[in-house]
Parts: structure tokens; sequence; C-alpha cells
């Protein structure tokens, strides 16, 4: 407030060029006005020169009267007697300056002058101002003194001159320097604000600078961004400011219509009122209706809106368009139309209706309208159905407040304001304004704001202070309790991927936590964050508790966080647990979850590691969810965002189960860092005992029936291999006896082992399974193929040692590449080994890379088949190989036509058990199936073969053997003994 004190004058006062080598001019002690005396200024030149000397002047005015004494020529002779007079010729007012009573001088700069920078920068505004803005009043001490200067020319100008902007175009602003410029900020006044907003990249906008030139770029500008543009930065010692008016006409589609659209009976209504309002701009703008007859219009104002309505008296006869024409000069008119449909006699209604809303009587068809209530913007839907029934009422009412945040926070993400100023101070109001959430739009609208928020942070890269934080879970706890029938389910319908984005959002901001704040610990009903700032020495695993129901524990292996310990970088861990968020999550289920249903604990725990400014997503985490022992198989899964086109859904990728026997405790261990959590499958098939047992007994049995089969080829191996074709027969036999072997008993033991990717002795074990499987497999293949190729090329055989090579790289070699390619393709995404068990995972395909190969072994020896029955049974023995070799080939044979479709079968089996809607039948046949195959071999692929029971006869029993007979289905052939050929044997 100015006091009735003496107002201080400073002026400047010009002479004229003068031609003394020195030229020294002081201020009088008391002059004409009744001024004080100032400080003596010296002009200093070579001999000469003429010298334009300014002096100033400090004047102390009795009252605010300008005398007009001052204005006169003022002269006076210099101090010296060696000089000569001097003639004042101009005179100049700087600053006014106004002293309070508390002795501070507020000094004004008059146009033409400011205060430099360097005074700006020690001295408090008279007002408050932005930083950047020129410094034209300034408070001043009781004994400081000083003056404004004399304004430079500008060092810049902005390029162009003028702008009127379609919308959807991008605007570009240019300042042309001619000077050094600093401290260069853009700034935007909106239309019908008084507030100037920092402009900074964003997705809006982009800012580029060069020595020559500074461009501000506005992409898809719209009405939002129309205004005053200023560009304040510093030059020449002192602060600039340049502006440049932007007008952007709105839209038809920002004209805002109360109704759209109208039914009406004149009978009951004979008048009725139609409005159109527009975005409020600089730019001024006029309505016309048409039809304007029997109507009055006029204009209202709105909260950032100008309004135009049109009261029409006399009711249409027949069905109108009513159009309102939006018209600025030199513009191209906005015309929007509103219908309005007139109810005849004999047309379906649906009555009046004033329960909580006025609806007129509408036709059917129709949708009515009504405005909002007070202090909330959007329109009010009904819809009369076609038999004259109302529908139910929508409703786009949204908080004002709330949507004031809204859009706030989407300019901020835009490029308009100071995200760590703004920020903050959004998370704070919305704390206060959750009580307000009373419609679905509300709620989108605040999850609306709190997603923009979360993009702002990690745009701009700021971080958060303990209060803003602290005001984000107060409002997400309150968000977690909002009603789910009448808030949630509404506002998912309207937008799935909600609940997914809010959990990308705190997860997003919790993260963010300014390195001062922590460590930080928060915690109330269905929010608890707990985050740690680890040194680069820091000694131990990083752990975190969680008193939930059921209990939780997280711990990240010190292994895990010491690649990221760099250049003395703190890493700070943060932990946030969400309940009652898997609700509002959507039941999405990613691939190898398949289409079940899922129950949750009602825990998602969400852990993110930030070092350096950077976020990590990779890491080895261990989760322990107490209390979770269940009939039902757990799924350990996180929430994968990107799934099902952005909606978000559960994964189990990377994740793995790792369950201990008798413990009510579910461990879960994932090699990356997200939201976490548990599903319990509600259709799995629960641990079965007799199937345990079932398993148990009949590897018992394959393991002795294989001993059985090495103890028989121990014996009788001589007298069965003395032709080639027998030879490679009992050899491959004898390869799949050991292969299956030494599967069995690996598989035996592995439940033994530690189960989990963390266990070597584990990993080896399922390894070793899945590459002697299918090595037993490869050998049936390798039987299978030598017998084509024994009846396809009887005259082009190939010799024995070159079969068995092709037989053991076939047998062995692709086993081992199918193995080690499972194993380096599903071990680092944590898929490689199943849930709790030292065999491959059947959720996440690496069981498909042992099924696969199995099931096309099975085809392929089906095909083979058929045509070795095809050639063997011919009439004539002629057209075939040797009787010896046909022999064995019949042996062959007949083991595969056993083996093949009983193989084929388990593992048809085997896929039907993956699934997860299945009955309890296809497991116990698979397992019976599956774990007898050595019983199988045995007497199949061995004790069927007539030459092994004689052999055996022959050993045991000392009686020769019968003569040899060849039956397949109806085709016997009489083999003499002492007719067999040796012939092959030597190739």
């Amino acid at each position: 407030m100015v006091c009735a004190a003496l107002p201080v004058l400073l002026l400047a006062m010009t002479l004229p060029p003068v031609e003394s080598p020195v030229a020294q001019v002081s201020q009088p002690a008391q002059s004409q006005a009744g001024g004080e005396s100032g400080q003596p200024l010296d002009q200093r030149s070579g001999e000469g020169e003429s010298v334009l000397a300014s002096v100033y002047v400090q004047l102390a005015l009795s009252n605010q009267t300008w005398p007009l004494a001052i204005s006169r020529t003022l002269t006076r002779p210099l101090a010296s007697a060696s000089s000569f007079p001097r003639t004042l010729t101009g005179l100049s007012l700087t600053t006014e300056c106004n002293v309070h009573a508390d002795g501070q001088s507020y000094c004004a700069c008059l146009s033409g002058y400011q205060w430099n920078t360097s005074v700006c920068s020690h001295h408090r505004p008279c007002q408050t101002t932005h930083n950047h803005r020129p410094c034209g009043c300034l408070v001043l001490g009781s004994t400081e003194a000083g003056y404004c200067q004399l304004l430079p020319p500008a060092p810049g100008r902005l390029s162009p001159n003028s702008w009127v902007r379609t919308p959807g175009t991008t605007l570009n602003l240019t300042l042309v320097k001619s000077r050094e410029t600093t401290n260069l900020n853009w700034f935007l006044r909106p239309a019908g604000s008084p507030t100037l907003i920092l402009l900074q990249p964003g997705t809006h906008v982009s800012l580029a600078s060069s020595p020559g030139q500074a461009v501000l770029s506005i992409f898809n500008v719209s009405h939002r961004w129309a205004g005053e543009y200023l560009c304040c930065f510093e030059a020449q010692g002192f602060r600039w400011e340049l502006s440049q008016l932007v007008e952007v006409p709105p839209q038809a589609t920002d004209v805002a219509r109360l109704p759209d659209q109208l039914s009406i009976s004149c009978a009951t209504c004979p008048g009725f009122q139609l409005t159109c309002c527009i975005p409020r701009t600089h730019l001024a703008y006029t309505a016309s209706w048409s039809p304007g007859e029997g109507s009055k219009a006029s204009s209202a104002s709105a909260p950032g809106s100008q309004c135009f309505v049109l009261a029409v008296q006399r009711c249409p006869a027949v069905d109108t368009t009513y159009t309102c024409e939006l018209q600025s000069p030199g513009l191209a008119p906005l015309r929007v139309p509103i219908s309005v449909t007139i109810i005849q006699d004999g047309d379906t209604t649906c009555p009046g209706d004033s329960s909580a809303t006025a609806w007129n009587v509408t036709k059917a068809g129709h949708v009515a309208q009504a405005p909002c209530p007070a202090n909330r913007t959007g329109v009010v839907k009904r819809t009369c159905g076609p038999d004259g029934i109302w529908e139910p009422v929508y409703s786009s009412c949204t908080d004002a407040e709330l949507l004031a945040l809204h859009r706030r926070a989407r300019l901020l993400w835009a490029g308009q304001g100071q995200p760590t100023v703004e920020v903050p101070q959004i998370l704070a109001r919305l704390s206060e304004q959750v009580t307000a959430v009373s419609s679905p739009s509300d709620l989108l609208a605040l999850l609306g704001t709190i997603s923009f928020l979360a993009q702002v942070v990690v745009d701009a890269r700021i971080q958060l202070t303990r209060r803003a934080l602290q005001g984000l879970l107060k409002t997400t706890d309150k968000v977690l309790d909002l009603d789910t029938d009448s808030l949630w389910a509404p506002a998912q319908a309207q937008k799935p991927s909600v609940g997914s984005a809010l959990l990308l959002a705190v997860e997003t901001l919790a993260c963010h936590l300014c390195p001062q704040g922590q460590p930080f610990s928060f915690s109330l009903q269905n929010v608890q964050l707990q985050t740690q700032l680890l040194g680069p020495a820091f000694p131990a695993d990083y752990r975190a508790s969680f008193s939930t129901q059921p209990p939780l524990q997280a711990c990240i292996p010190r292994r895990s966080l010491a690649p990221l310990r760099h250049n003395g970088t703190n890493i700070s861990v943060t932990s946030l647990l969400l309940q009652k968020l898997d609700r509002l999550l959507p039941s999405n289920y990613g691939q190898g979850l398949g289409d079940s249903l899922y129950a949750t604990p009602g825990l998602v725990l969400s852990i993110s590691i930030m070092a350096g400014g950077q976020a990590f997503n990779q890491g080895e985490v261990i989760m322990d969810f107490g209390n979770t022992a269940s009939t039902h198989t757990p799924h350990c899964v996180f929430w994968d965002h990107g799934l099902f086109q952005g909606k978000g859904g559960w994964s189990d990728e990377g994740c793995q189960v790792q369950t201990a026997h008798a413990s009510p405790t579910t461990q879960c261990i994932c090699r990356h860092l997200t939201a976490f959590s548990i599903l319990m499958s509600q259709n799995t098939v629960p641990e079965n005992p007799t199937l345990e047992l079932l398993s148990q007994v009949g590897l018992g049995a394959s393991i002795l029936a294989l001993l059985v089969c090495l103890g028989v080829y121990r014996l009788v191996w001589r007298v069965v291999v003395q032709n080639k074709v027998a030879y490679l027969r009992h050899m491959a036999l004898l390869n799949m006896v050991l292969c299956l072997l030494a599967a069995d008993t690996c598989f035996l033991g592995a439940p033994l082992l530690p189960p989990g990717p963390r266990s070597p002795l584990c990993l080896a074990a399922a390894f070793l399974c899945h590459f002697l499987y299918l090595a037993t497999f490869f050998w049936m293949l390798a039987q299978a193929l030598m017998l084509a190729h024994q009846l396809l090329f009887v005259f082009h055989q190939l010799s024995k040692c070159r079969v068995l090579s092709l037989m053991v790289v076939l047998g062995y070699m692709c086993p081992i590449g199918f193995a080690g390619a499972a194993l380096g393709l599903y071990l680092p995404r944590g898929q490689y080994l199943g849930e709790g068990a030292c065999w491959l995972n059947g959720k996440g395909g690496a069981l498909y890379t042992f099924v696969g190969p199995v099931l096309a072994i099975v085809g392929v020896n089906g095909l083979v088949l058929t045509m070795a029955v095809l050639k063997l049974l011919r009439p004539s023995l002629s057209e075939g190989p040797p009787v010896e070799q046909r022999h064995a080939l019949l042996g062959v044979t007949k083991a595969l036509l056993i083996l093949t479709p009983i193989f084929g079968l388990t593992w048809g089996l085997g896929l039907a058990t993956l699934l997860e809607k299945v009955s309890i039948v296809p497991h116990y046949i698979f397992t019976i199936l599956n774990t007898t195959q050595g019983v199988f071999i045995l007497l199949f692929g061995c004790l069927m073969d007539k030459k092994i029971r004689e052999a055996l006869l022959q050993r045991f029993c000392r009686t020769p053997p019968p003569k040899s007979t060849i039956s397949l289905a109806t085709y016997e052939t009489y083999i003499p003994e002492d007719s067999k050929g040796r012939s092959e044997d030597a190739r």
C-alpha cells in the first residue's frame, strides 16, 4: 500500500555534444524543484571528440504534481573556471518510487526503461510475477538507491506477426535473434485467463534452439492452445518479453448443444428452448438461428463458454431441424443442427417421468436429454424404447473439480505447465476429491488423471516427495474401496482396461520417490508401500514382509542386485502391495494358462528397482505366499500390460512355482520385476496319491522289465544276430532298452531332488529325462527306417557299418539337439521346468519339444508299417528279400505294429492331460501306459521274437529247436533249417 510519503523521481538529463578534452558534470546541491544532490557523473574522452552525457538526478517532491518548471531548459556553469556553460537539452523521467511506512521504496520503471538483470536478481518484485518476465518494479531498501535504465533496441523479433491457425495443424513460432540470448522460455496466456503457463516439451510441444533462432512448435492445435504466446529471455543485460496472439477457431465438434435432439408434444409443451455453446476465445462470435420465425434469440455466459439461446415460442407442426450458425469475421461459419421431432396423435411414446430427473413425453426410438445438476458437467440421457418403455438412465455428468483436474493433467502431459510444481498439487487435491466420486464418469476422470500424471512423471523424469506419494497412496486406498457394482462395473464396461491402467500408473508413480525421502514405509487398509535405498556396498539380500492375509514375504537375492552396482550408484527398491485390485482386473489369461477360471488371494505385489535414474525390469525375485494350501494347483503369474491388445492379462512367463511338501506356503520365483500374484486353478486335477502310487509302481515294473531284457540279450545275443537285418533290429532295440532304463531311473529319482530352476541337479535331471526319452523314440524311428530301406531297396543295400552309423546319429544326435534347443530357449524365460517338478513345463511350450517329435515319429512309423505289411503279404517270395532276412523283417514289423499304437496312444493322452478341463480318467490311463513302456518292450520287442524264444529254450531246456515257421496274418511259409542263407551277413 502506498502511504502518504514523498514520491521520489529519477530523471535523465541529456547534454549536447561537446568538444572538450575533459568534461565533468555534477548535480547542484539544490535544484529548482527542491531535489537532493545526486552522485556525480564523469564523462572523459579524447581531445576533439564530441561527448553525449546523461546525468541522472534524484528529486524528492512535496506532492505528486509534476512541476512545469522542470521541463524548461536548464543551464548552469561548470565548477571549473576553465569550463564554459552547458545547456540541458533533454529531460526524461525513468523511475517513480513510492516510499511506504516501513521505509521501503516501490520503484517502477516508466515506458522505455527497465531494471537490469543484475539489480533484478538481488531485489524482490513489487508484485508476485514469474521470474522470467521483464523487471519493471522492484522493492528497494531505505538506504538503497537505483534507477531504471534506457532499453536498447529489441534483440529479436517473433515471426510471423499474425496467426490464425486451423485446428489440427502445427503452430510454429520463431524468435529471430540479433543478439545472444540466455534463459529463454515460452509461455501461454490462454484466452480468458490472466495466468501465464510455462510451455515445456510434451506430446504436443517441441522446443528447438540454435544460435540464430529459437522455435516453438505446437502439434495438432485446438482451441485449448489459443491465446497470447510470450517469449521471455535475457539479452544485453535486460529481460525481454515478446508476445504474439494466436487464435485457433473452434470446430463444430467443440460446440455443445443442449439438447442435440428433442422429441416434444405440442399439446403439452407449446414452447421449448435450444442452446448452443462455444468455448470462450479472443474471437468475437455471433449466432443466427434458422428457422427463426416465432422465436426469440439471446446470448448468455457460462464458465469458459459463450452460449446462444433460441426460445421457440410457437411449436412447429412437423419435424424440424434448427441450425445454430456461429459467425466470426474472416472465418468460415460453424453450423450446428438440432433436430426437433413432433409427437403426432397415435405415436408410441414414453410417459413423462419426474422421479429423479424431469423427463418429458418422448417418442419411441428417441433419446431424451436433461442437464446435469449443479457443479457437474455433461448430460443425462434416457432412451425411449420401441415399445414405449423407458430404458435405464445414462449419465455422463462429471464432478466439475474432478474434470478440471483431469484436463489440467492432460494439458500438463501435452506440455502446458511445470510438472515439478503441479504434479504434487494435483495429487494432493485428488486425495481430497475421491469423496466426490459418485458416478462411473467421476471414477474414469479420477483414474485418467492418475494415468496422465504417471506419464508426466516418466517423461519429465521428476521425483516425488513423501507428501506427494502419500497423497497418491491415500487416493488409491479409497479408490479400491469404491463400490464394485455401481461404479467399477459400469466404468469397466466403458473402458475394460481401466483396472490395468490404475495398476500401471500407481506402480510407476510409486517408484519415483526422491532419494532424500528414503527409506519410507506407508501402510493403509488396501495399500502398503516399502522403499529402501541400498548403498553401493549393501551386504545382504533385499527383503520385505507384509502383514496381510495371506502373509507375504519378498526377497531379491544379492546376486541379482550386484550387476546394478557401478560408480557408487545407490539402488532404490520399491515394494508396493495392493489388496482388492485383483478383482478389478479383467479375467484375461495368457498362453499357458488356458481359458479356465482362477481364484486369487486378493494380493498384487509390485516390485521395482531404480538405479542411476533408470528403471530395471530384470532380476530374480522370490515371493512366499503363506496359508495358500489348497486342493487347487497354484500358478505364479504377473500382470502383463501388453497382452490382449493393451487390455492386459495374467501371464506365467518367467515365473515358477516352488512348493514344499506338507507346507501351506506357495513360493514363487520370477526372473523379472513387475506386478505379481498367484492364481489357484479351479479345474486342475489335484494331487492324487493313487496316481503317484501307480506312477512309482509302473516305473519300478518298467525298470525291472528292462533289466530282464538286458539279461535275455546277454544270454542269446550271438544266436539272434546272425544276419545283418537281425543285427540292426536287435541293436536298435538294445539301445531303446538302455535309453529307457536310464530315463526311468532318472525320472523315478527326480522327486527326491529340490525342485526349481535354481537347483542344478533338478535341471540336469529334467534335461537327461528329456534327452533319454526322446532317444528311445528316435531309436524306434531308426528301426522303422531300417525296415523301409530293406523292403524298398532290395538290390541296393548299404553295409552294416554304414547303416549302424546312421542309426546312431539319428538315435542320439537328433534327441540331444531337441533337448539342447528346449533348454536354451525356455530356461531364460523361466518356462523350462514344470511347477514343483524336475520335468518339462507343460504350460509354457517346453513339453511340446518332446511331445511334438514323439507324435511325428509315431506318424512316420505308421506309414512305414503300412508299406511293410503290403510288401510282406505279397504271395511271391522272389520279389522280396531272402528268407532269413524276411524272418527278421517280420519280427521288426510285428514289434512295431504293437509298440507304435501303444506309444502313440500314450502321448496322445499326454496331450489331453495338459488341458485344464479334463476328467481324471485320461490321467490314469496315461500314467499306466507311460510308466510301463519297459514291460511292453520286453513282451513285444524281445520275448515275442521267435528266435529269442527258441534260443532261450535251447539254452535252458537243452532241446533242439523246432523248424522255423514265418506267419503273418493268413500267409505262412515253411523255412527249412538247412536252407538259411548267410550271404547277407557278409555285406
